[in-house]
This record gives structure tokens, C-alpha cells and sequence, in this order.
């Protein structure tokens, strides 16, 4: 029979093994499937931060007290020693596939996977069992190592929640290519009447921006609005206003830099709504990402006088931030049926109008005019042969 220490020496090796084997499915999935190259890097930080704790692990560390006293561990609260098949705490010496009496067992639903995200979110729940694992029997050992795995399961925690979340981004607001703001003061007609005709026009998605209607008002167009956009299978966004949205029965709600974080609105909407944020500059972008909301608008592309900003993101800084993620992204700022083109090539998903539609005299045909190039775009380069 195993002694206390080798038993818990053998659960570690194996759910080290589990956990990396894990990561490295979940990578593949982001790096190969999704193409987030943010989301993989992100995923790789975390598969070699376990790699180096396990490391550090078998570097030779006796116990917590002869380890005080023989020298000091570095930045990382860890030994700088060499692992070897030769140290107290090897987990090769502790292997023990012949007498692991698990090896047989398995079940039917071990085998069975709906595609390639349930492999990599089944990988993401195997990750959490396996360094709860690690951590625990950790503790019997070396409590230095169990505290260091401890935060890599929490970022292990977060990164299903990265995967999950954006392929789910992609499939729900995925299939949104032209997406019209409604501020009734730059309507070239009556507010409702407008937005009927960019639907008609090829508009898939709405968003309601009006900053100085009352509660009230704002709440009773949202609603009527709600209604419009839903009769047509177009999706509806509320800027902003996160109880607008959710009372409204809205798709979907917009944020600013200033507004409630994503985690905070996705505590407070139904599991359905929708969540998209705004960002200005690579870093944004980035951080942005990080929270996994359903889109990400970047802009302005060029000048425009609807929102005016000191600072011009343009093309640039979209083509940075198809590098960075695969969520879907939204331009905003400046665009008309003339430069709609050169947007798209910089990585855009969607195209975010306003009055390049709405203060149109032909709502429809303007609308229809950039959705043509979005649908073109979408379709790829054509072939003369």
C-alpha cells in the first residue's frame, strides 16, 4: 500500500497531466477554431504558468520547514532548482500506470461530443476538476505549490468563460452586417418611419440613441421599437440605458467607455441579452475583449460630425484588432457607401451607420446601397474566369 505522501505525489502527477492535456485542447480550439489570437495566447500564458509551478515542484523540495531554512525561494515563491527524476518530490518516480486501476474505466458519454466547442468546453470543466485536484493534495506537501495552482484554476475559470462566451458572440451577432443608429434629430422623416425603411432597406440591427427624452418617452419609443425590429427579425440595441433595454424587451444593449462594465450588465440582463461595448484605441480593444462581451464597436473610422471626437481610431486601428480577436467587430464613425469598402477590408464584421442612412431622403436606398457592400465584401473577391 502507497504511503500517504506517494498516494498524494500520484494524484498530482495525474491531474497535472490532465490539466495541461486540457489546456492544450482548449488552445487548439481558440487558436485553430475560433482564430483568437488574444484568447490562445491567453490560454498559453496559463498552460505554461502550470508548467513552470510544476517545475518548481519537484525542484527538490523536502518539506515548508527545511525549505525556510536552507535557502530562500525567488520573486515567484518558489526554488530555482532543476527538476529531476532524482528529487523527493519526482512525478515521473511516482507514476504508476501498470497499478492505476482507473485506466479501464470510462463511460459511454466520455465518447460522445456535439462538436468541436463541446470538446473544448467539456476540456475547460476537466481543467477546474483536475487542478482542484492538484491543489488539494497540494497542501499535503507544499503549500506554496498549492496556493500557486490555486490562481492558475481561477484563471482557468476564466478562460471557459472567454471560450464560451465568444464563440457564443460569434454565432449570435455573427450573422449582423449592417447595423443603423436612430436619433430622431438627425431623421430625415419622422423617427418610426425611418427606422421601417433602413429595415427595408437591408438594416439587420437598430440601436436606439437619444440622449435627452425623459425615462418615460425613451422607454415607450424603446418599446415601440422593440416591437418593429422583432416583426422583421431585425435585432434591436438600446445605447446605454441597461434597464431601458431589459424593460423594452431589447436584444441587445450598447456601452461606453464610461458605462457599467460588461460583467456587471451581464449580472443584471437576462442570459439572452445581448452585450456590445465601444473602444477608441488598441488598448480598449484589448481590454474589452478580455470581458468577452457579444461585439466590439471600434471608431470612429473617419471624422463625423454626429459624435465628434479629438481622436480619429480609423481603419488602422481595426485591422489591430482583427489581430486580437476573433469576437465580432463593429465599425463605427464616419462611414458611407464610399469608404464602406476600404472599412470592411480593415477586418470589420459589421458596418455602424447613422446619418449616412438616416438623414438620407431615401432612407431605403441608402440603406440598401451600403448593405450591397457589405454583402459583397462578405462574399469575397470575384472571378473573372
Amino acid at each position: 500500500m502507497s504511503t500517504p505522501n506517494a498516494t498524494a505525489m500520484r494524484i498530482i502527477d495525474a491531474n497535472l497531466n490532465r490539466a495541461r492535456e486540457a489546456l492544450r485542447v482548449m488552445e487548439e480550439y481558440a487558436r485553430l477554431g475560433l482564430d483568437d489570437a488574444g484568447l490562445s495566447a491567453a490560454i498559453k500564458e496559463t498552460r505554461h504558468a502550470l508548467a513552470t509551478a510544476a517545475a518548481q515542484f519537484e525542484g527538490g523540495r523536502e518539506s515548508d520547514a527545511k525549505r525556510a531554512t536552507a535557502r530562500a525561494p525567488d520573486r515567484s515563491g518558489f526554488h530555482s532548482a532543476r527538476a529531476s527524476s532524482d528529487s523527493p518530490n519526482s512525478l515521473i518516480r511516482a507514476r504508476d500506470i501498470v497499478g492505476d486501476v482507473g485506466c479501464e474505466v470510462g463511460t459511454s458519454a466520455e465518447y460522445q461530443r456535439a462538436g468541436a466547442l463541446h470538446v473544448a468546453m467539456a476540456a475547460g470543466k476537466r481543467l477546474s476538476e483536475a487542478l482542484r485536484a492538484v491543489e488539494e493534495y497540494g497542501k499535503t506537501i507544499d503549500r506554496g505549490f498549492a496556493a500557486a495552482i490555486e490562481k492558475i484554476r481561477y484563471r482557468g475559470y476564466e478562460l471557459e468563460r472567454r471560450l464560451g462566451l465568444t464563440a457564443s458572440a460569434r454565432q449570435r451577432f455573427g450573422h449582423v452586417r449592417l447595423y443603423v443608429i436612430l436619433t430622431e434629430s438627425l431623421c430625415s422623416g419622422e423617427w418610426l418611419a425611418t427606422a421601417e425603411a433602413a429595415i427595408r432597406g437591408g438594416a439587420d440591427c437598430l440601436q436606439l440613441r437619444e440622449k435627452d427624452l425623459s425615462d418615460r418617452e425613451l422607454l415607450d419609443r424603446a418599446k415601440r421599437l422593440s416591437k418593429l425590429c422583432h416583426d422583421h427579425d431585425t435585432m434591436f440595441i438600446v445605447n446605454d440605458r441597461v434597464d431601458i433595454a431589459v424593460l423594452s424587451g431589447a436584444d441587445g444593449v450598447h456601452l461606453g467607455q464610461d458605462d457599467l462594465s460588461v460583467a456587471a450588465v451581464r449580472r443584471i440582463v437576462p442570459s439572452t441579452c445581448l452585450v456590445g461595448v465601444s473602444t477608441h484605441d488598441v488598448e480598449q480593444v484589448e481590454a474589452a475583449a478580455g470581458e468577452a462581451p457579444d461585439y466590439i464597436a471600434v471608431g470612429p473610422m473617419l471624422a463625423t460630425s454626429t459624435k465628434p471626437q479629438d481622436h480619429i481610431a480609423g481603419p488602422q486601428t481595426l485591422a489591430a484588432a482583427r489581430r486580437l480577436t476573433s469576437l465580432p467587430l463593429v465599425a463605427i464613425g464616419g462611414i458611407d457607401e464610399h469608404n464602406a469598402a476600404e472599412v470592411l477590408s480593415a477586418g470589420a464584421d459589421c458596418l455602424c451607420v447613422c446619418t449616412s442612412v438616416i438623414a438620407q431622403a431615401d432612407v431605403a436606398k441608402a440603406a440598401e446601397h451600403l448593405r450591397a457592400v457589405v454583402d459583397q465584401a462578405a462574399a469575397g473577391p470575384t472571378s473573372d474566369q
